[in-house]
């Protein structure tokens, strides 16, 4: 093992807050990660973290330490881009991530005329709902859903897309409409769960504009945004999604959005990558191609039909 790769499992451990975390994204055992941390600190002399029993917060030298790791490898991402940017053709390998959602629903079946193009283009696509360490996973294309954050990762919004919650008539009739977040203590929310998922806690804005969130439970949840919405569509309960997964069914009548008026329309479908200055052709061409794809489709920024809410 290299200095590079306890390098990778440390900025896992800053991101995820804790060495357990780290361990289940990068399936490690905690104990394993402790190890690796302990050499690169008796590496560089400096303490990384200031461990307790209850948790692990970066020290002063981490956090330094942390923000130049993230340089180190935005300047490795360019060194390796900047090697094919004289390429006249897109060319190589390209890693792929999106939700899974998206993807079964838009991004796989536009990628065969994607390879018809650009046939010396080599596409490998995973499938998650999980988060996913984009530098740390070797990913050259992100295209993920929701509030654009603050990220080493540079990104193109490709559309704007609404999220809401929604629910089944018939479990509306059954335990009644809410009128405000506060009210969704006494529903059965359908959570999406994976290893730093902040889905327990649904973004609402409030009478200033301003965003809060709220904390929701349930009794069923799980690590695929399709199986919540298969829930939700038997009345198990509320979910929260955006339009675009569900639009089908909602034109449907099968699900009806709730709490509309606190939503705040803040999310996106972007593609995210790792490059800073040198772009591989291979990286340009495919978003241009889903920029290209999405606009013909139609279905992406839609609002919903008036008989949608609740």
């Amino acid at each position: 093992m290299s200095v590079f790769d306890d390098m990778a499992v440390f900025i896992r451990v800053v991101e995820q807050g804790s060495f357990s975390g780290a361990g289940r994204t990068l399936r490690m055992s905690p104990a394993l990660v402790s190890s690796r941390i302990a050499r690169l600190e008796s590496h560089l002399g400096v303490r990384l973290f200031n461990r307790t029993t209850r948790k692990v917060t970066v020290t002063e030298a981490g956090r330094r330490y942390y923000d130049d790791c993230l340089d180190i490898r935005r300047r490795v991402a360019d060194a390796e881009a900047r090697v094919s940017e004289h390429d006249t053709m897109p060319s190589g390998i390209l890693r792929l991530t999106s939700s899974t959602s998206f993807g079964r629903q838009f991004l796989a079946p536009m990628i065969p005329a994607f390879s018809s193009r650009y046939p010396d283009v080599s596409l490998q696509y995973r499938m998650t709902d999980a988060l996913v360490d984009v530098f740390g996973d070797g990913m050259d294309v992100s295209v993920r859903i929701g509030p654009l954050k603050d990220s080493s990762l540079k990104a193109r919004i490709l559309s704007p897309c609404p999220r809401y919650i929604f629910a089944s008539p018939d479990y509306l009739a059954r335990r009644g409409v809410p009128e405000t977040p506060r009210d969704l203590v006494d529903h059965n929310c359908l959570l999406l769960r994976f290893p730093g998922s902040r889905q327990f806690r649904w973004r609402f804005k409030d009478g200033k504009g301003e965003d809060y969130d709220v904390g929701v439970e349930g009794t069923l949840d799980s690590n695929n945004g399709e199986a919540l919405k298969e829930w939700a569509l038997q009345g198990a309960g509320l979910v929260f999604k955006t339009y675009f997964e569900v639009a089908d069914e909602v034109k449907a009548g099968r699900l009806k959005i709730v709490l509309a008026d606190h939503m705040p329309q803040d999310a996106y479908i972007a593609a995210l990558y790792p490059y800073e200055k040198y772009v591989p052709p291979r990286v340009r061409a495919f978003i241009d191609f889903l920029d290209e794809a999405m606009k013909a489709d139609g279905r992406f920024g839609q609002a919903p039909p008036k008989g949608a809410f609740a």
